[in-house]
């Protein structure tokens, strides 16, 4: 009976996969998940005399494409800003895994009521009291992407510490 007992316990033990299993995900389906979580992103523009603004927005999340819409209003600083130089930057952080992306790309205002309708979050209705004249769309369009996610061991160079890099063009 002893031995029967035994003999139980090491099948057992031997039949365990205690090992994790890797994740298979494509570094994109990866970069989405980083963009989900983060929940917000900072948007950063380059003013007229070439000075980094960076400010945390509510995006929606992300289309197949990369493509992201953020509302704001109208007269806002950041809109000017695009209006001269359309090259912007989306970072997007999580914090509970230390995982980033950033989305190097151009962005553009949208006021079309369609899809200001289509992008709307309701928790928005204090800070637009008229839809119509102060809310406004930014449609981000992205070219390329860097991710540094330590979970699914997607890392920077060990020397250069340069992030895996995505072409979305």
């Amino acid at each position: 009976m002893k031995y029967l007992f035994v003999l139980f316990f090491v099948f057992l033990f031997a039949s365990c996969d205690t090992a994790p299993k890797p994740i298979k995900k494509g570094i994109k389906e990866i970069a989405k998940e980083i963009m989900r979580d983060a929940k917000n992103c900072a948007l950063i523009t380059i003013d007229s005399v070439g000075i980094a603004h960076a400010r945390t927005m509510d995006p929606f999340l992300p289309e197949e494409d990369f493509t992201v819409w953020m509302g704001t209003k109208p007269k806002s600083l950041k809109v000017q800003q695009i209006q001269k130089n359309k090259n912007v930057t989306l970072y997007y952080f999580d914090t509970k895994t230390g995982s980033y992306v950033t989305l190097q790309g151009t962005a553009n205002s949208v006021n079309s009521e369609m899809e200001k309708e289509k992008y709307w979050k309701t928790a928005w209705k204090n800070f637009y009291k008229n839809k119509t004249t102060d809310y406004l769309l930014i449609k981000f369009t992205p070219k390329k992407a860097t991710i540094i996610s330590e979970k699914y061991s997607i890392l920077g160079d060990t020397i250069t510490w340069k992030a895996p890099q995505l072409n979305l063009n």
